[in-house]
């Protein structure tokens, strides 16, 4: 090969210029801890600890028998060697987001065209804050998935035109990041469907023999903790038990119009970054709107290309875009088919970060009109469709690098919020205090910026009992003579604390930091025994 061959073309050296922005802007934003921390992504922080440790194996998050801990693993060796830290927890998602990035620039370029691929690399290297959340937190799932269907679908195209040498070795490899994909996160089921489907067609061949042998053994060993994990759990504690629960809710039942209002017209515009975290205006939720028409374009262009394909490169190609349009339209049905939809959906607009597998696709349709108007012999109305394609991408980079701005305009409150939670840490191991209660969101996060030196058992506001994730840290609470108490000021658990205190509950006050203070009375308080 020559040196000339090697060199990136002019759509290359843009797209790795926006790459390296997109990564850079989130190592920044990692080194600061933006995102804010939280006791969810704590509790993936602890099992890593646990892992670095020797101490456990899990296989799904403490307390959430459906929710696969690779992010703990991966972050094991970094935290095992730097000890807690929330920048060293995230790194290991940083990666996985550059490679995230560098697939999605391939695989356009391969379907499409390298131009378009410079606009996908563009749009993914801004973030709001609802997307780098997605990104950078460790809260399960998402950011090691989407990597890892974007290469099934590569290794699918790369099989059915026939470019593999050994074709063995990529399917073993496809079926180990299917089954560790499956294992992350259940929610990435209808893309690793619409993967087999693609496979099947582009290598039908390749699934008999030897190779489908070892794509049976890769899925096999990459779904082994699964299947290992549920033969030994309790009734009812298996994962098909706890999925099933997860997106329902006893006695509500919005319409249509509710879940696809929040499906679509929130959903979808909050996913794809052109909204803050707190909601979209009415005239951000174009995109939302958009979103099915670009889809159904989409499936339509790639079955006129499968119909036109004269050799079988050609017709992979349209295949694995028919997968990107099916599993976007799959996992859009199944989230406004929940109830979560109408009734929480800034909350759960997270599970429709996956759409960005899918925009290469969903982009197609407007690029493809855009390079037809701007063609020396297009017609007028080619031209004036361009125009108004041109108008969407417009639009849609501009609503992306405003939501981008608009969070990092906030970036200085959700650092200071972030060094109150560590301030807080300070005071209660400054007050020699080694076993506190506290609510949800401040215990798991509390036992982690102290490196578990602190334990903390969650309370709810009646100071009884609450969701405890890992229950060695409510035994060893449990067992303390003199607990501290950790409560937000004016919260129901401070009321009900300092009348449970009487006239001592002022002596007990140890320390205030922002919003929460600390507690230490001279006896421990436990109503629910």
């Amino acid at each position: 090969m020559s040196t000339a061959r090697r060199i990136p073309d002019r759509p290359a050296l843009v797209a790795l210029l926006l790459g390296a922005a997109g990564v850079g802007y989130r190592l920044v934003l990692t080194l600061l801890t933006v995102p804010a921390s939280n006791s969810d992504e704590a509790t993936f922080g602890l099992a890593a600890l646990h892992i670095a440790g020797g101490h456990e194996r899990p296989v799904f998050l403490y307390g959430q028998r459906y929710m696969g801990v690779l992010e703990s693993y991966l972050a094991a060796p970094l935290v095992g060697w730097g000890g807690a830290s929330w920048p060293l927890l995230r790194l290991p998602l940083l990666a996985l987001y550059a490679i995230f990035l560098w697939l999605a620039y391939r695989l356009t370029r391969r379907l499409f065209s390298g131009w378009l691929a410079v606009v996908v690399v563009g749009l993914l290297a801004l973030g709001s804050e609802r997307v780098v959340r997605d990104q950078l937190t460790v809260v399960g799932g998402r950011p090691e998935v989407k990597p890892a269907v974007l290469a099934l679908l590569l290794i699918a195209v790369a099989l059915g035109a026939g470019r593999v040498r050994h074709r063995w070795l990529a399917t073993g490899a496809f079926g180990l990041l299917a089954g560790l994909a499956l294992w992350s996160d259940w929610l990435i089921a209808p893309y690793l469907l619409v993967a087999v489907v693609a496979l099947v067609l582009a290598a039908p061949r390749d699934l008999v023999g030897w190779p489908g042998v070892l794509l049976v053994a890769g899925f096999a060993v990459g779904i082994a903790p699964v299947v290992k994990d549920n033969v030994v759990a309790p009734p009812g504690q298996d994962s098909l038990s706890v999925f099933r629960e997860i997106s329902t809710k006893d006695g509500v039942a919005p319409s249509v119009a509710e879940r696809l209002h929040g499906g679509l017209l929130e959903g979808v515009p909050l996913a794809s970054g052109l909204c803050p975290m707190d909601g979209c205006a009415g005239w951000a939720r174009w995109f939302g709107a958009l979103y099915p028409v670009l889809l159904v374009a989409a499936a339509g262009l790639g079955v006129v290309a499968y119909r036109r394909a004269v050799d079988p490169s050609a017709r992979v190609r349209a295949v694995a875009i028919l997968a990107l349009v099916a599993g976007a339209a799959v996992t859009l049905l199944a989230y406004v088919r929940s109830p979560l939809a109408a009734t929480d959906p800034l909350g759960n607009a997270r599970y429709l970060s996956v759409l960005q597998i899918s925009l290469p696709a969903v982009l197609w349709p407007l690029w493809l009109a855009v390079t037809a108007g701007l063609r020396a012999t297009a017609s007028r109305a080619a031209r004036l469709g361009g125009v108004a394609a041109g108008t969407v991408l417009a639009g849609l980079t501009a609503a992306a690098l405003a939501g981008t701005l608009a969070f990092l305009v906030g970036v200085p409150g959700i650092r200071a919020e972030e060094r109150s939670a560590r301030r807080l840490a300070d005071a209660v191991r400054k007050a020699g205090l080694h076993e506190v209660y506290g609510d949800y969101w401040t215990c798991n996060r509390l036992i982690f910026n102290t490196g578990e030196a602190v334990a903390c058992g969650v309370l709810d506001g009646n100071l009884t009992p609450g969701q405890n994730r890992y229950p060695a840290y409510w035994r060893r609470v449990g067992r303390a003579v003199r607990p501290g108490y950790v409560v937000a000021v004016g919260s129901p658990a401070e009321r009900v604390l300092r009348r449970l205190l009487g006239d001592r509950a002022d002596a007990a006050v140890v320390a205030q930091v922002g919003g929460s203070r600390v507690y230490h009375p001279e006896r421990a308080v436990r109503p629910w025994r």
